[in-house]
Parts: C-alpha cells; structure tokens; sequence
C-alpha cells in the first residue's frame, strides 16, 4: 500500500494536518505538534504552514485500519 499525505480524522485536535503529517513520516503526532509550535515562537511561520496544508491536504475518506 502506498502512503498518502492526507488529514486524518481519528488523530486530530484541529483540522487533522499534524496527524495526517505523524502518519505519513510514521512519527508521534505531539512532535509535529510541537514543531509547529516552535515554528510560530521561532518566527510566526506555524501558523501560516498549517492554513496552506489545510487548504492543499485532502481529508483521509478511507476507511479506519
């Protein structure tokens, strides 16, 4: 089976980018979590990344695992 970068819908807090992220790069989602948190103390960038992923990641219409 192929990977996909998608939102996920059972791993989400807001709109499923850093779960559908954790998935993809098969890491813990409260990292990328903190990254962008990072990313938005370092320079304002968080924020910003996270709406164009929103917008660019499709929504996980599968079915769960």
């Amino acid at each position: 089976m192929t990977k996909r970068l998608v939102r996920t819908q059972d791993d989400r807090m807001v709109g499923g980018v850093c779960g559908g992220l954790a998935r993809y790069f098969d890491v813990d989602p409260v990292l990328v979590r903190l990254a962008f948190v990072l990313f938005t103390l370092a320079g304002g960038a968080g924020p910003l990344i996270y709406l164009v992923l929103l917008i660019l990641m499709p929504l996980d219409t599968s079915a769960e695992e």
